[in-house]
């Protein structure tokens, strides 16, 4: 029953962009930072990371204003960012999806986000974590 489990709040209305996302999901945590590697996000949410244990709600506030701080313009910088790194066996699907997202089109930061959290929660992959989105 999420009545029984800590509420962790994050505010839509505090950042424009996936650095501010950070900022702002890191508040959360007790001692870590999280700097937005979504890879690292799933490591946080498993725990051990600054969350509480033995499950947790999150709570997104004003989300709609972040499905569009981090909707196809800030997918599109966050995949230029990374393009400089990914390893040339995956340029090509990697640009393919640089550009899908600079046409507005395919997931965006936001979707991928949303997603991450929900596979640590009911019906996920990792649904033992036990966290909860809410998205209000």
């Amino acid at each position: 029953m999420t009545d029984d489990l800590p509420v962790l709040v994050i505010d839509g209305t505090r950042f424009t962009d996936l650095d501010g996302f950070a900022r702002e999901f890191s508040r959360l945590l007790s001692g870590y930072t999280w700097r937005g590697n979504l890879d690292a996000l799933d490591d946080v949410l498993r725990g051990g990371y600054g969350t509480p244990a033995g499950g947790w709600v999150l709570r997104w506030v004003a989300s709609e204003t972040s499905r569009v701080a981090l909707g196809h313009p800030e997918t599109a910088r966050r995949l230029e960012r990374l393009l400089p790194r990914v390893d040339p066996s995956n340029r090509a699907t990697f640009e393919a999806r640089l550009e899908e997202a600079r046409r507005g089109a395919g997931p965006t930061l936001f979707d991928e986000i949303v997603a991450v959290i929900r596979d640590h929660g009911p019906g996920g992959r990792e649904s033992a974590d036990g966290i909860v989105l809410e998205l209000r």
